[in-house]
């Protein structure tokens, strides 16, 4: 409960950042929260890479659908709603394991990072092809039966 807080009003700072104002806003700090709730209850079980890309996911499909509602850019409500799932701590890590001139722990946060980081972007994509590929279906019926 106090992560899905923590990430609404992590959203919610970021939408301020990138100029959101009033529904739009609420949705992506909402979107955030969402994600932010999806990641946490499934890193109780399961390893952090996979819990990022379902989360990834369920905030690129929320993202989506109140694009549309809504009338605008999906990355309206994506951005704000993704970056509080980055994993800046193992970048933070990565560094001061550089810094300390510890090479082998270095390489292993900045694999994970790396790993976890490219996990949020296979969802966001997933999700983005997977609605092209839909949208050009469903042109296609459209223009072929009416």
């Amino acid at each position: 409960m106090f992560e899905g807080l923590m990430t609404f009003f992590a959203s919610l700072g970021f939408g301020i950042i990138f100029d959101l104002r009033g529904t739009k806003l609420l949705v992506a700090a909402l979107n955030g929260m969402i994600g932010g709730v999806v990641y946490n209850v499934l890193l109780t079980n399961n390893s952090s890479t996979l819990s990022l890309f379902v989360a990834s996911v369920v905030i690129s499909i929320i993202s989506g659908i109140m694009a549309r509602i809504l009338k605008c850019p999906t990355t309206t409500f994506l951005i704000a709603a993704l970056i509080p799932l980055v994993p800046g701590g193992q970048m933070y890590y990565t560094v001061l394991d550089i810094i300390n001139n510890d090479i082998t722990a270095a390489v292993n946060d900045g694999l994970k990072t790396v790993v976890d980081a490219c996990s949020i972007v296979i969802g966001c994509v997933f999700i983005s092809g997977l609605e092209l590929a839909l949208n050009s279906l469903q042109r296609r019926y459209l223009n072929k039966h009416f």
